[in-house]
């Protein structure tokens, strides 16, 4: 029999019973559930990643629906446990579900929500942070004058790279990466080559008229580039930032081959999906190319790094802090809370879950509709007209 577990609770007598598996920021998401009869049950055990165990205790013999996070576990033992306690309804409070088994959930005609089109400048602005702290060796320098090595300046002191009319790669060019790709652009006159599938067209139509506005002002126009291969990114780019969907084509995108393809000075950028590298690979190339350097949001076995990429100079290493803003995290909450809450009330699934702005606007109701279902035409549900 599993333990319980410590909760917080809101509206004690909600018609409808609603868990979260961890305190999320801001309080919109919890006043929502209240206003539509819910009781919130709020994990507060103190444990950075609750078990399959410790989730069905909290999952009870009653549970309407439940709003997890990406580091759980959700297969087939929770949803027969969310399913035999009379829910319908799991939200990840992330855009990503790759540790959800949404066949499994399928089978108990559980939805599974997730949280897209809230993260994708929050995302690319930490890329272009990590890129260009990175280019001029922000975490190097920062440690070096907090460990009162400084004795004042020289020459060659922490000497990085321009960034201006250098060339910036993107492997994955759809709305974070393209996001970014503006970022870097406009913001350091970069050139520009991706890598996509599909053509980034309104991507490309930026980077000309930002090229024609510098001309016209005397400056040299920026251009852009759509790669025929990954590898003619690697080859070309000064600083390659990765943002593929992670699959089986995409698992190790990045290894040794890859890595050696690259500039000796390159900068690698991933704020993605950690198993999109080859971490012991990396590992080795950046000890045998000390001027390479790599900024890292994520990692292959997460929370965990491969030996000896904690001891690199020549990386920057972040714990998952990409969508770590005030304003995408508390929107991320609120998604995952009406995605629960509209399967409960029985709406339909949004037309656009990369539209999500209605669902944020604190100054009216959110519609009635679920923000993002992945699983919407599996388990037979109908799409929104609104």
């Amino acid at each position: 029999m599993a333990k319980p577990v410590q909760i917080e609770v809101w509206n004690p007598n909600g018609k409808y019973r609603v868990v979260s598996t961890k305190p999320m920021p801001g309080t919109r998401w919890i006043n929502l559930l209240i206003q539509q009869d819910c009781r919130v049950e709020i994990c507060t055990q103190n444990k950075t990643i609750l078990s399959v165990e410790d989730i069905i205790a909290l999952i009870g013999d009653n549970c309407d629906g439940v709003i997890g996070q990406l580091t759980e576990d959700w297969g087939d033992a929770l949803f027969s446990a969310l399913s035999k306690a009379g829910g319908k309804a799991f939200s990840n409070m992330a855009v990503g579900y790759n540790n959800v088994d949404v066949n499994a959930a399928n089978r108990y005609g559980v939805a599974v929500g997730n949280t897209p089109g809230v993260l994708t400048e929050t995302t690319a602005e930490l890329a272009a942070t990590l890129s260009v702290a990175a280019a001029r060796r922000i975490v190097e320098a920062d440690e070096f004058m907090r460990g009162g090595l400084y004795e004042g300046w020289l020459p060659h002191l922490f000497v990085g790279n321009l960034l201006k009319g250098q060339t910036v790669g993107v492997i994955g060019a759809g709305r974070i990466g393209s996001a970014y790709a503006r970022m870097m652009v406009e913001g350091f006159k970069m050139n520009l080559i991706y890598y996509d599938l599909y053509q980034a067209t309104r991507l490309e139509k930026f980077v000309t008229a930002y090229g024609q506005f510098l001309k016209a002002n005397g400056e040299q126009p920026v251009t852009w580039k759509r790669a025929s291969s990954m590898d003619e990114v690697l080859r070309e780019a000064d600083v390659i930032s990765l943002h593929p969907v992670l699959d089986k084509t995409t698992y190790h995108l990045v290894n040794k081959e890859s890595l050696a393809v690259m500039k000796k000075e390159a900068i690698l950028v991933n704020c993605s999906r950690g198993p999109v590298i080859d971490e012991v690979a990396l590992v080795e190339h950046l000890k045998a190319n000390p001027m390479f350097r790599v900024g890292l949001d994520v990692f292959e076995d997460e929370p965990y790094m491969k030996p000896g990429l904690a001891d690199m100079k020549n990386a920057i290493v972040v714990p998952h802090i990409a969508s770590a803003s005030k304003w995408t995290r508390e929107g991320m909450a609120t998604l995952a809370a009406l995605n629960v809450l509209g399967k409960i009330k029985g709406y339909p699934i949004w037309s656009n879950p990369n539209s999500v702005e209605a669902f944020l606007d604190e100054n009216s109701p959110p519609p009635a509709a679920c923000p993002s279902i992945v699983n919407a035409k599996a388990i037979g549900l109908p799409v929104s007209k609104l």
